[in-house]
């Protein structure tokens, strides 16, 4: 846990701060097909940033074989791995996070990933000496759009719901940051419309890393900065 932080920033991963987004779909694209299941690319790209399980459950015929949705996972998991040395950050990722904590603020990553993919595309970000704490599948008993894995992020760096942002980039980062009365700033690097994600709940919406790290002092992110830089203001 992070001591002394009053105000922190949760940021998604895939398709936010890594340039993985359509890599999942393909992944996923390739595991139903392993299986047998012919899903459209555009229907898998709307669901990622789900959980895998959600993802699996809202594709898939409700009347199928569910002992073979485990497979289907790991499929997806076996194929996504082989990217993982192609894996890159969106511009100005590193510097956003960066940002973020020399200002003051707690740094934290909250993704629906699998552990060892969170592993890879922390790898590739190459930004942990800005990071307080990162929470993945496995911290979170329900996934993405269940708030879960932001409450174990936020318990991570000890900041209440409160004093945090978080950004992402689909729409179910958006609804899970609304159940917990988060202010959510979405990106659409990852692929989803500015439209949607408003309409999802994002308070401010961004092309990507870069252009949200350049009208920092302006966003929900800099507002928290002021606040942690003016102790007497946050009273």
């Amino acid at each position: 846990m992070v001591r002394g932080r009053r105000f922190g920033v949760l940021f998604d991963v895939d398709g936010t701060l890594v340039d993985s987004a359509y890599i999942h779909t393909l992944a996923w694209w390739q595991a139903f097909r392993q299986h047998q299941y012919d899903v459209p690319m555009a229907a898998i790209h709307r669901c990622v940033g789900m959980g895998g399980d959600r993802l699996v459950d809202t594709l898939l015929p409700a009347g199928r074989d569910r002992e073979a949705d485990a497979e289907i996972l790991a499929s997806h998991a076996a194929v996504f791995a082989q990217s993982w040395p192609s894996l890159r950050p969106f511009d100005g990722a590193k510097e956003l996070l960066a940002q973020c904590h020399a200002g003051g603020l707690a740094v934290a990553l909250a993704s629906s990933a699998r552990t060892q993919d969170l592993t890879a595309t922390r790898k590739a970000l190459g930004a942990d000496a800005f990071i307080h704490a990162a929470t993945s599948a496995d911290d979170a008993k329900a996934s993405k759009p269940a708030p879960d894995i932001l409450v174990a992020a936020l318990e991570a760096v000890g900041v209440a719901a409160a004093g945090a942002v978080y950004v992402g980039d689909a729409v179910w980062d958006m609804q899970a940051a609304a159940a917990l009365g988060i202010p959510a700033i979405g990106v659409t690097c990852g692929g989803t419309s500015a439209a949607e994600l408003r309409e999802a709940g994002a308070a401010e919406v961004y092309n990507g890393p870069r252009d949200l790290l350049d009208n920092l002092q302006a966003s929900a992110i800099g507002r928290l900065l002021t606040l942690e830089s003016n102790p007497a203001g946050a009273q």
